[in-house]
């Protein structure tokens, strides 16, 4: 398990086997600043992928992100789920497990 920050990777390779959180964040944004350590202690058992949006907006517009953050759920290349705002640690576990 591991937490990657997008860079010259294309996220659609990323994110095509297995559960892989992304991560769409903000550098300047407060509740993306609260959710960086809940994602950090998540690494060691879960892929999350880290995609600042205002170096990556393509993508951020591609997958409709429209406020930071937002938890987007992929399954073998599918999105499952998608959560806006900060979400514990907790929930995010609840939401891999119905995975």
């Amino acid at each position: 398990m591991a937490l990657l920050h997008l860079e010259e990777e294309k996220l659609e390779d990323v994110v095509k086997s297995g559960v892989v959180i992304v991560d769409f964040f903000a550098t300047w944004c407060g509740p993306c600043k609260m959710l960086s350590p809940v994602l950090d202690s998540l690494a060691d058992s879960l892929d999350i992928v880290k995609v600042d949006v205002d170096k990556h907006d393509d993508l951020a517009r591609k997958y409709g992100v429209m406020s930071v953050p937002t938890l987007i759920f992929f399954k073998d290349g599918v999105e499952v789920s998608k959560h806006i705002g900060f979400i514990p640690e907790e929930k995010i576990r609840e939401i891999v497990a119905k995975m």
